[in-house]
């Protein structure tokens, strides 16, 4: 099975891991948006939220324009019968981004699936 790399969505995820002290809004920082992925599996809710604190965040809103952290949404669509295995959907959204060609800022979002293990693999049956 080819596993595709998902390197140009979560690059600006670096390899710390996340700060006990909660974000405004009771959102968890990260500079790691895999802790949120395995936050979200560990949930009895399925889910888990947290704001991107990285110099990679700081270069995104930088390029942008933009005038909000970089929030991320994970929640759990489906759990698979291996342990600590689900199909999770991701949610990064960020106010206040200048596109080009855009007259105005605007809240972006950028959404994707994902299937997810506890160990950082794909699961080995999606049953």
């Amino acid at each position: 099975m080819k596993l595709i790399r998902l390197a140009p969505l979560i690059a600006f995820a670096a390899a710390s891991v996340a700060t006990a002290q909660l974000a405004d809004g009771g959102r968890v920082p990260v500079t790691d948006v895999r802790v949120l992925m395995i936050a979200a599996l560990d949930s009895p809710t399925g889910t888990a939220q947290g704001v991107l604190t990285s110099k990679d965040a700081e270069s995104i809103t930088k390029h942008f324009k933009a005038t909000g952290p970089i929030l991320i949404d994970v929640s759990t669509v489906k759990r698979y019968a291996q342990a600590g295995c689900a199909r999770l959907k991701l949610s990064f959204a960020q106010d206040g981004v200048q596109l080009p060609g855009q007259a105005t800022p605007r809240r972006n979002t950028v959404d994707f699936g994902i299937n997810y293990c506890r160990d950082g693999q794909p699961p080995k049956s999606l049953t």
